[in-house]
Protein backbone atom coordinates (compact mmCIF):
# COMPACT_ATOMS: atom_id res chain seq x y z
CA UNK A 1 0.00 0.00 0.00
CA UNK A 2 1.86 3.17 -1.01
CA UNK A 3 2.06 6.00 1.87
CA UNK A 4 -0.02 8.52 2.00
CA UNK A 5 1.20 12.64 1.07
CA UNK A 6 -0.04 13.07 4.44
CA UNK A 7 1.84 11.15 6.12
CA UNK A 8 4.95 12.14 4.18
CA UNK A 9 6.81 15.40 6.31
CA UNK A 10 9.52 17.09 3.96
CA UNK A 11 11.97 17.85 5.98
CA UNK A 12 14.71 20.99 4.39
CA UNK A 13 18.58 21.70 5.48
CA UNK A 14 19.09 24.15 7.07
CA UNK A 15 21.06 27.22 5.46
CA UNK A 16 24.67 27.27 6.71
CA UNK A 17 26.01 30.84 7.53
CA UNK A 18 29.73 32.22 6.56
CA UNK A 19 31.47 30.31 9.77
CA UNK A 20 29.63 27.39 9.69
CA UNK A 21 30.66 27.21 6.11
CA UNK A 22 34.54 27.72 7.15
CA UNK A 23 34.10 24.86 9.55
CA UNK A 24 35.93 27.07 12.23
CA UNK A 25 33.70 26.78 15.34
CA UNK A 26 33.37 22.73 14.71
CA UNK A 27 37.32 22.88 15.06
CA UNK A 28 37.70 24.92 17.54
CA UNK A 29 35.07 22.69 19.61
CA UNK A 30 36.93 19.51 18.95
CA UNK A 31 39.89 21.48 20.44
CA UNK A 32 38.74 22.56 23.22
CA UNK A 33 37.26 18.94 24.09
CA UNK A 34 40.53 17.49 23.65
CA UNK A 35 42.30 20.21 25.36
CA UNK A 36 39.84 19.27 28.90
CA UNK A 37 41.22 15.53 28.57
CA UNK A 38 44.54 16.41 28.09
CA UNK A 39 44.68 19.07 31.07
CA UNK A 40 42.10 16.61 33.90
CA UNK A 41 44.90 14.58 34.56
CA UNK A 42 42.87 11.66 34.36
CA UNK A 43 45.33 8.86 32.65
CA UNK A 44 43.05 6.33 31.11
CA UNK A 45 46.05 4.73 28.92
CA UNK A 46 47.82 1.73 30.75
CA UNK A 47 51.28 1.84 29.42
CA UNK A 48 51.43 -2.38 28.87
CA UNK A 49 53.92 -3.83 29.32
CA UNK A 50 55.52 -1.75 31.79
CA UNK A 51 52.43 -1.42 33.45
CA UNK A 52 50.80 -5.26 34.22
CA UNK A 53 46.75 -4.81 34.36
CA UNK A 54 44.94 -4.82 37.21
CA UNK A 55 42.50 -7.90 36.22
CA UNK A 56 38.89 -8.62 37.85
CA UNK A 57 38.41 -11.65 39.80
CA UNK A 58 36.48 -13.12 37.34
CA UNK A 59 39.18 -13.12 34.43
CA UNK A 60 39.31 -15.91 32.40
CA UNK A 61 42.83 -16.87 31.40
CA UNK A 62 44.98 -19.83 30.21
CA UNK A 63 43.55 -23.23 31.49
CA UNK A 64 45.48 -24.99 34.00
CA UNK A 65 45.02 -29.03 35.16
CA UNK A 66 44.90 -29.55 38.97
CA UNK A 67 46.53 -32.76 40.84
CA UNK A 68 45.18 -34.23 43.33
CA UNK A 69 46.44 -34.41 47.53
CA UNK A 70 49.29 -37.67 46.11
CA UNK A 71 50.23 -35.17 43.20
CA UNK A 72 48.11 -37.24 40.15
CA UNK A 73 46.49 -35.44 37.75
CA UNK A 74 42.85 -35.18 39.00
CA UNK A 75 41.24 -35.74 35.89
CA UNK A 76 39.50 -38.97 35.48
CA UNK A 77 38.74 -38.68 31.30
CA UNK A 78 34.98 -38.44 31.46
CA UNK A 79 34.73 -36.41 28.74
CA UNK A 80 32.58 -34.20 29.88
CA UNK A 81 34.91 -30.83 29.21
CA UNK A 82 35.46 -31.85 25.61
CA UNK A 83 31.50 -32.26 24.96
CA UNK A 84 30.34 -29.26 26.81
CA UNK A 85 32.88 -27.13 24.92
CA UNK A 86 31.66 -24.82 22.20
CA UNK A 87 34.71 -24.16 20.25
CA UNK A 88 36.03 -28.22 20.59
CA UNK A 89 39.23 -27.33 21.36
CA UNK A 90 39.99 -30.24 24.34
CA UNK A 91 41.09 -33.11 22.99
CA UNK A 92 40.92 -36.39 25.64
CA UNK A 93 42.39 -39.51 25.02
CA UNK A 94 41.46 -42.19 28.18
CA UNK A 95 42.92 -45.05 29.57
CA UNK A 96 41.86 -48.04 32.07
CA UNK A 97 44.26 -47.48 35.07
CA UNK A 98 46.05 -50.13 35.77
CA UNK A 99 44.28 -52.45 38.70
CA UNK A 100 47.69 -53.59 40.10
CA UNK A 101 49.28 -50.45 40.64
CA UNK A 102 49.21 -48.36 43.68
CA UNK A 103 49.73 -45.09 42.21
CA UNK A 104 46.63 -45.34 40.65
CA UNK A 105 44.70 -46.97 43.39
CA UNK A 106 40.95 -46.18 43.27
CA UNK A 107 41.00 -44.88 40.20
CA UNK A 108 38.76 -46.28 37.07
CA UNK A 109 40.63 -44.23 33.95
CA UNK A 110 42.74 -41.53 33.33
CA UNK A 111 43.47 -39.01 30.57
CA UNK A 112 46.62 -41.06 28.26
CA UNK A 113 46.82 -37.94 26.46
CA UNK A 114 44.87 -34.28 27.37
CA UNK A 115 45.51 -31.61 24.53
CA UNK A 116 43.85 -27.99 24.30
CA UNK A 117 44.26 -26.01 21.56
CA UNK A 118 44.30 -22.56 23.17
CA UNK A 119 44.07 -20.47 19.49
CA UNK A 120 40.75 -21.73 19.00
CA UNK A 121 38.86 -21.46 22.55
CA UNK A 122 36.96 -18.57 23.37
CA UNK A 123 37.54 -18.86 26.92
CA UNK A 124 34.09 -19.17 28.23
CA UNK A 125 34.89 -21.46 31.30
CA UNK A 126 31.75 -24.25 30.28
CA UNK A 127 34.68 -26.46 30.47
CA UNK A 128 35.16 -25.92 34.09
CA UNK A 129 31.56 -25.51 34.58
CA UNK A 130 31.20 -29.01 33.76
CA UNK A 131 33.98 -31.20 35.15
CA UNK A 132 33.00 -33.32 37.71
CA UNK A 133 35.93 -33.51 39.86
CA UNK A 134 37.23 -29.76 39.59
CA UNK A 135 40.06 -31.17 37.54
CA UNK A 136 40.38 -27.99 34.74
CA UNK A 137 40.18 -24.59 35.68
CA UNK A 138 40.69 -21.32 34.25
CA UNK A 139 44.14 -18.83 35.70
CA UNK A 140 44.59 -15.39 35.62
CA UNK A 141 47.76 -15.44 32.88
CA UNK A 142 47.22 -13.41 30.01
CA UNK A 143 50.27 -12.79 28.27
CA UNK A 144 49.58 -15.93 26.14
CA UNK A 145 52.01 -16.04 23.18
CA UNK A 146 53.56 -18.35 20.64
CA UNK A 147 56.07 -18.20 17.67
CA UNK A 148 54.27 -21.53 15.96
CA UNK A 149 50.36 -23.09 16.48
CA UNK A 150 51.89 -26.14 17.73
CA UNK A 151 53.31 -24.08 20.87
CA UNK A 152 50.34 -23.10 21.24
CA UNK A 153 48.85 -26.51 21.92
CA UNK A 154 48.41 -27.09 25.88
CA UNK A 155 48.99 -31.11 26.64
CA UNK A 156 48.70 -32.85 29.79
CA UNK A 157 51.93 -31.91 31.00
CA UNK A 158 52.13 -28.02 30.08
CA UNK A 159 48.82 -27.67 31.99
CA UNK A 160 50.14 -29.46 34.93
CA UNK A 161 53.15 -27.40 34.74
CA UNK A 162 50.66 -24.39 34.53
CA UNK A 163 48.78 -25.59 37.72
CA UNK A 164 52.41 -26.11 39.03
CA UNK A 165 53.22 -22.12 38.54
CA UNK A 166 49.91 -21.13 39.87
CA UNK A 167 49.15 -23.22 42.88
CA UNK A 168 50.63 -20.69 45.44
CA UNK A 169 49.50 -17.65 44.02
CA UNK A 170 46.52 -15.78 45.73
CA UNK A 171 44.80 -14.75 42.79
CA UNK A 172 44.16 -18.25 41.34
CA UNK A 173 43.10 -20.52 44.63
CA UNK A 174 42.88 -23.59 44.06
CA UNK A 175 38.65 -23.96 44.19
CA UNK A 176 38.48 -27.31 46.04
CA UNK A 177 41.14 -28.52 48.82
CA UNK A 178 39.43 -32.07 50.03
CA UNK A 179 41.96 -33.80 47.71
CA UNK A 180 39.00 -36.14 46.52
CA UNK A 181 38.87 -37.17 42.93
CA UNK A 182 34.95 -36.85 42.86
CA UNK A 183 31.70 -39.19 43.72
CA UNK A 184 31.97 -40.41 40.38
CA UNK A 185 35.89 -41.67 40.78
CA UNK A 186 35.13 -43.29 44.44
CA UNK A 187 32.72 -46.15 43.61
CA UNK A 188 33.96 -49.32 44.88
CA UNK A 189 30.79 -51.31 44.19
CA UNK A 190 27.42 -50.15 42.70
CA UNK A 191 24.69 -50.09 46.16
CA UNK A 192 22.55 -53.16 46.28
CA UNK A 193 18.95 -52.98 45.42
CA UNK A 194 16.52 -54.22 48.19
CA UNK A 195 13.70 -56.76 47.23
CA UNK A 196 10.27 -55.16 46.10
CA UNK A 197 7.74 -54.84 48.15
CA UNK A 198 4.70 -56.33 48.09
CA UNK A 199 2.86 -53.27 46.79
CA UNK A 200 5.38 -52.59 44.63
CA UNK A 201 5.53 -55.52 43.05
CA UNK A 202 1.63 -55.36 42.33
CA UNK A 203 1.29 -51.95 40.77
CA UNK A 204 4.41 -52.75 38.54
CA UNK A 205 2.11 -56.22 37.32
CA UNK A 206 -0.40 -53.63 36.87
CA UNK A 207 1.15 -51.28 34.80
CA UNK A 208 2.75 -54.00 32.64
CA UNK A 209 1.16 -54.27 29.65
CA UNK A 210 -1.04 -57.82 28.33
CA UNK A 211 0.83 -60.29 26.07
CA UNK A 212 -0.04 -59.23 22.99
CA UNK A 213 -0.80 -55.91 23.69
CA UNK A 214 1.44 -53.54 22.09
CA UNK A 215 2.02 -51.09 24.40
CA UNK A 216 1.95 -47.05 22.50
Amino acid sequence: MPISESDVVWVEQPAMNFWETSFLPAIFGGLRTTGGHVADGNIVTQQYPEVKPDLPHHYRGVHRLNRDDQGRVKCVACMMCAAACPARCIDIVAEAAPKDDPVWAGRDKFPQSFVLDELKCIYCGMCEEACPVDAIELTHIYDLTGMTRDEMLYDKEKLLKVFDETKDNPRDPIRTHAGRLGPAAEFSSLPTLGPATAVEADDRAAKAPSPGVISR
